[in-house]
């Protein structure tokens, strides 16, 4: 059986997610677990006006959990260490005829085993996943993450060099063994493999080089890629370089890409140092877009960019400031299962 990842722009069944539990996710205080906890939410309740939500919640937090999440909300309990369902959870795909659900489930190893990270237990939430929603499971020997891949649907994937080929993830694996086995099991015969990622997400608690903060493909065609426009911030030569590399790209058809630029919020730090915030890092629904704000004079202009991108979608924010603080960001915390060709599909409004 051949199995395709669908865009995400493509009808979806549901939205799936995982509620925090311990450590740098809720922090310190409880001001801090509050904080999270009530991010976590105001994103799966702006999801939910588009579509069902499905939060994973540990046992321990069930309870809790439910305080902050409306009935809308479908609870499942399983054990967690963390909360980043894009790269616990599995990757949903399709067979051909659209009519059979897989599921990808690739071996997590905390981001390429960091010494801050537990993976004990997110190591089988994608089994859990694959279980909950009725899919067939897709097996791979690929330590790999949701946020390392972007794809069109009709063959392009976005990967990095630095995560798919990180020696604390894939040690010794060729770029050609990486390209083979995304064919396999995402159907992506178009592998675009971007240098690095940005400077925060580099350092010691960031991922490595995630693709889905630096670029994603709102349309056939066309790139929307993060810029830093602020000389000050180091990720304003990487973004110029990333960009330049992508120009001399090609997409599923072999025609030069369209590539929207996304400019960064105007905001340059926090009190850890440079920030990676992101409007690329937003999560697609039915007739929806789940959009980072940061509290931000360029909040506005890049909703209006985002609804240029997606016409006939509306674009809903949530402040991802907490999200960020802690490592992600909206498209980090979700992770969308798409809907088969029975299925009947009403975009909300």
């Amino acid at each position: 059986m051949s199995w395709r990842m669908p865009a995400e722009t493509e009808a979806q069944e549901r939205i799936w997610m995982a509620f925090p539990v311990d450590g740098y996710t809720l922090g310190e205080t409880a001001a801090q677990a509050h904080e999270a906890r009530s991010t976590w939410a105001a994103v799966a309740h702006a999801a939910a006006e588009f579509e069902p939500v499905t939060m994973v919640v540990d046992p321990s937090a069930a309870a809790v959990a439910r305080e902050y999440l409306s009935a809308e909300i479908r609870i499942v309990e399983a054990p967690l260490n963390d909360a980043w369902m894009r790269d616990i959870g599995p990757t949903f795909v399709i067979d051909d005829g659209g009519n059979r659900l897989g599921a990808v489930d690739w071996v997590f190893n905390g981001w390429g085993r960091q010494n801050w990270a537990a993976w004990d237990k997110d190591t089988l939430i994608g089994a859990e996943v694959t279980a909950g929603a009725g899919a067939m499971p897709v097996p791979s020997k690929l330590v790999n993450e949701g946020g390392g891949i972007h794809v069109d649907g009709r063959g392009t994937v976005l990967v990095t060099e630095t995560v798919q080929l990180d020696p604390f993830r894939n040690p010794g694996t060729s770029k050609a063994e990486v390209e083979a086995e995304l064919a396999r099991t995402l159907g992506a015969n178009n592998v675009i493999w971007l240098p690095r990622g940005l400077t925060r997400d580099s350092d010691t608690f960031g991922t490595r080089g995630h693709v889905d903060i630096v670029a994603t493909i709102p349309s056939p065609g066309v790139l929307l890629v993060h810029r830093q426009t602020n000389p000050e911030h180091p990720d304003y030569t990487i973004c110029a370089e990333i960009i330049d590399h992508l120009a001399g790209t090609r997409d599923s058809d072999g025609n030069p890409w369209r590539i929207v630029e996304l400019p960064a919020p105007a905001t340059l730090r926090d009190e850890e140092g440079f920030v990676d915030y992101s409007y690329v890092n937003h999560l697609v629904v039915n007739g929806g877009v789940i959009a980072c704000s940061f509290d931000d004079v360029a909040d506005q202009a890049a909703v209006e960019i985002l609804r240029a991108c997606y016409p006939n979608r509306r674009v809903v924010t949530v402040d991802a400031r907490p999200l960020f603080a802690r490592g992600g960001g909206i498209h980090c915390i979700s992770q969308q299962q798409p809907a088969l060709a029975t299925d009947s599909i009403v975009f909300s409004r």
